[in-house]
Order: C-alpha cells, then structure tokens, then sequence
C-alpha cells in the first residue's frame, strides 16, 4: 500500500509566492492546502491545483484560525508542512508610521506566523516529524527606509523561529525561514508603480532603484523561493533548523 502523501498548508496560498510554493509541492504529489482571506481567490487558485483545498481562514484572526484547524482535524488534513507565507507590505516614513500600520504589519507578518505555528505544532510533534517554513524578508536580516513596521515584523519573524528551533530540538520538527529580496510578485510590481506615481521615473528606473543592492541586479522568481520551501521540507534537511536562509542574488552575504 503507498504511503499517504504528507500534508502542506500554505497561507496567502492564492496567488504570489504561497500559489508559487503550492504548484510546486502539488507537483511532486504532496497534499496540497491553500489557505487565505478571500474565497473566489482561493477558489480559482485550487481549480488549477486538481486535489488541492481552498481553506478560507484569517491568520491575523485567532478564533479564525482554530476554526480553520479545527475543520483540518475534522477532514483528515492536519499539515505535516506549514508555509507561513501570508504577509502585506505597507511603507511610510517613520514619523508618518500610525498604530494602525504598525499593528497591521505586526498583525500579518509576525502574529499570523505565530498563530498557524502554534496550531499545527501537535499534530507534527506527535507524529514525529514537521516542517514550519515561514517566508521573512530580506528585511528580516537587515533594514530599509520607510519600512519601520514591517521590517520590525520581519525581524520578529526571524527572532521567534530561531527560538521555536531550540525548542523543537530532537523532536522531528524544524522551523526556518526563508528571505526573499524583491521578487516578481504582484505586491512588487505595485510598489515600482506606486514609486513611478510618486517620483516620475520611469519604470526601469525605478526597477533599477529596487534592485540596486542586489549583484545580479535582478528580481528574484518565485520559482526560486518555491525551490528552497520545498528542498527544507524534505527528510534531508533534516539538519537545517533555525536557519534565515536569503533568496536574494547575494544582496545579503
């Protein structure tokens, strides 16, 4: 008899790098969740992804995300793998950063992370193996101005899986990270527009102005982040624990 295919969950699992990660984990035949916010989103998401389960679940929310965990108890979809993906990037000076920004960076970025790993910890301690991945920032190794709350978050995120990893020690279960540079999204493609809207410049020019720390000089694919989840969830990376790993074309040495 073959052997169930292990379980992945992915928040912000519908589009960008989450639905990135979920075709490539549903590819090699894994158990594919795709977990977010809105409901037409996912659901077109899963259509392409034959198998796959559209779970509707707000990781800044803590009674939405026990209710989301309690319906993959409830159908047999526990994950042995959590992708933290879920996240928002909001700039402003540091001045002009209120408490509704900095709560909502926070909220997203770090407390959603917390919240989806505490949930799904059990299940994966108790059957000896797991894997909590979560998608940080290259501002989660160094800073950026005019990002004061979500590189704080990022931060965070770095800080807490650290620690998790010591506590997961000799258990099965490892926590990492993962730290993107600016990579081909749609939440990038934005912020070149927002910048061309503000400053003038011309598409390239802000393009360039992104990229300008990175020695390739480029935008990271997706693909590329998707390929560094999928190789830390497998049996050997069984070593790697409390990593930050950077995806970032050498920007962060």
């Amino acid at each position: 008899m073959a052997a169930k295919p292990l379980n992945i969950l992915v928040t912000g699992g519908g589009s960008g790098i989450g639905h990135t990660i979920a075709r490539r984990f549903h590819a090699a035949g894994y158990g594919v969740i795709l977990a977010g916010r809105s409901a037409d989103r996912l659901g077109d998401a899963a259509a392409g992804l034959p198998g796959s389960h559209a779970l509707v679940m707000d990781v800044c929310d803590e009674d939405s995300v026990g209710a989301g965990f309690a319906e993959l108890a409830a159908t047999g979809r526990m994950p042995d793998i959590l992708v933290n993906n879920a996240g928002a990037a909001e700039t402003a000076p540091f001045v002009r950063t209120d408490t509704g920004l900095w709560q909502r960076m926070l909220a997203v970025n770090l407390t959603g992370a917390y919240l989806c790993a505490r949930a799904a910890l059990p299940h994966m301690t108790g059957t000896g193996f797991g894997r909590i991945v979560t998608i940080a920032s290259t501002a989660g190794l160094k800073g950026y101005a005019y990002t004061a709350a979500y590189t704080a978050a990022k931060h965070g995120v770095v800080g807490m899986t650290r620690s998790l990893a010591l506590e997961l020690a000799g258990t099965g279960v490892t926590a990492n990270t993962v730290c993107p540079g600016f990579t081909d999204t749609d939440i990038v493609r934005n912020s070149v527009a927002n910048i061309v809207a503000k400053t003038g410049r011309s598409e390239e020019a802000a393009l360039a102005a992104m990229t300008r720390t990175n020695p390739e000089g480029r935008l990271v694919r997706p693909e590329e982040v998707a390929d560094t989840v999928f190789w830390l969830a497998g049996a050997s990376a069984s070593a790697i624990n409390g990593q930050a790993i950077a995806v970032a074309c050498g920007e962060v040495m």
